[in-house]
């Protein structure tokens, strides 16, 4: 059962409203659900949805990596509603169906392209291990740059406690939506 309800705008602080309207003004458009446990600080709010909207629009990687490694992020923490929400644009940025089927199952993929392969590499270990070992390191240099490996370690990380906080409040799906990982 969901632990937070949504603000409607008759009872957000100008604060929350001043944050509300830079989100929909934004490449978002709309206030996603994670948002709602964030807008109880709207100084929180406001400052990550600054770094979720650079790391998930801005980035070096574009989005098939990045979608990529939001989906591995989210099967990591079995985060439903940060699955949901980005399953279809990971299709739709060019990530191939067998891979988000792979994903899904928690089972690791078979990749048509090297860099997904040192994407997955990365963010595995970083899970695993809470570090990535030289080899990882090199190949997602090589691979990235160092400006590569320093936005998806943010991806990493923003979407982490994105996960943590869809988990935490237990910010489900929308109603009719079955939960997509199990």
């Amino acid at each position: 059962m969901q632990r937070i309800r949504t603000l409607q705008p008759d009872e957000m602080t100008q604060d929350q409203k001043s944050v509300v309207e830079s989100i929909t003004s934004g490449p978002r458009g709309e206030v996603p659900v994670l948002f709602q446990p964030w807008l109880r600080a709207p100084d929180l709010a406001d400052r990550a949805q600054k770094l979720g909207e650079y790391v998930r629009y801005k980035t070096s990687l574009g989005p098939r990596l990045s979608e990529l490694a939001i989906l591995i992020v989210a099967r990591h923490w079995t985060a439903q509603f940060e699955w949901y929400s980005h399953e279809g644009p990971a299709r739709e940025a060019g990530l191939a169906n067998h891979v988000i089927a792979d994903l899904a199952a928690d089972v690791t993929p078979v990749f048509d392209n090297d860099d997904e392969s040192v994407l997955f590499d990365f963010v595995t270990e970083l899970h695993r291990w809470r570090e990535v070992s030289d080899d990882t390191y090199a190949r997602a240099l090589a691979a990235f740059g160092e400006a590569g490996v320093a936005e998806l370690t943010c991806i990493v990380g923003y979407y982490t406690m994105a996960a943590m906080t869809l988990n935490v409040f237990r910010l489900p799906v929308p109603e009719g939506h079955p939960d997509p990982l199990t």
